[in-house]
């Protein structure tokens, strides 16, 4: 251990240092919500909240879990994570296996690559998008949330520059004892990409979660408001609260609330983030090299 530290050079000292200062300057804004949210109301009230709770309060949260809606839009939410996670984990690497190839292999292949670019830079619209929605009947309804987001563009060139960089002779081996293009997919190349697959993984679920604008643009039932868009209503307008709640929230402050639900809204992220995280550094830089 004393030999490492002697290999220390000042540089390696300063980027140590300089990582803790803004790892704990990432921490310090979510710990003092964390403490607002536990903290009495008076002190709430007075920003005199710090680093510790001021006068132990569990309130805020026995008030919000008591609430219907918060759990029924805590399952749409889920919900939303569970398919639209799905669905754009299995397009992500249908679209990305094919576009690895050379251009001599597969025909074609730059023109889906300039399609896929043009996406990201221009869209349609909002308009738009809601006529077609509307016109295919998913309004009210999940998909209305994930089939729009789908296909993942920027997850796509990710995990294609990714399998780009995987050795070919695993490919021209599997093709020689006759391998089908499916089985080397499945039994060579998603084993090998497991890095940006997390990494791509962490994007879409964390873009599902924290997502609430189209959930108030595509949902017309309040019920059917994913976690986000519910928080966005309450937290404007309260109108989601009906009179007994508000009689009871009538003797929290609204940085007791508002706090308690930040923390409940970023508590499954939060949890999953560790086991993906080991994956993240090495999926977002491999995925970037481009030859």
């Amino acid at each position: 251990m004393n030999g490492r530290l002697n290999k220390l050079q000042p540089f390696d000292i300063f980027n140590y240092v300089g990582l803790a200062l803004i790892s704990l300057l990432c921490l310090l804004p979510i710990w003092h919500i964390a403490m607002v949210s536990l903290s009495g109301e008076g002190p709430a009230s007075k920003f005199s909240v710090g680093l510790l709770p001021i006068e132990f309060s569990m309130d805020s949260y026995k008030t919000i879990l008591q609430m219907g809606k918060f759990w029924d839009a805590f399952g749409m939410s889920s919900l939303r994570v569970l398919v639209g996670g799905l669905l754009n984990f299995l397009l992500t690497i249908m679209l990305a296996y094919p576009l690895s190839k050379e251009s001599s292999y597969f025909r074609g292949r730059n023109i889906y690559i300039w399609f896929l670019v043009f996406t990201m830079l221009f869209s349609g619209g909002l308009i738009p998008m809601y006529m077609i929605i509307n016109e295919l009947n998913l309004i009210n309804t999940i998909w209305a949330l994930v089939l729009p987001g789908a296909v993942p563009v920027f997850n796509v060139i990710l995990m294609v520059n990714f399998m780009r960089q995987l050795p070919k002779e695993l490919e021209e081996a599997a093709l020689v004892d006759g391998a089908s293009q499916y089985r080397i997919m499945t039994s060579i190349f998603i084993p090998l990409s497991m890095p940006v697959i997390a990494t791509v993984t962490l994007f879409s679920v964390v873009g599902h979660w924290n997502s609430w604008f189209d959930g108030l643009i595509f949902m017309n039932d309040t019920a059917n408001y994913p976690l986000q868009t519910y928080l966005h209503v309450v937290l404007a307008s309260r109108n989601l609260i009906n009179a007994d709640q508000q009689t009871v929230m009538a003797s929290l402050t609204n940085r007791n609330s508002i706090s308690a639900q930040i923390i409940l809204a970023s508590l499954p992220i939060l949890v999953v983030y560790p086991f993906l995280q080991r994956f993240f550094i090495h999926g977002i830089v491999m995925g970037s090299v481009k030859e």
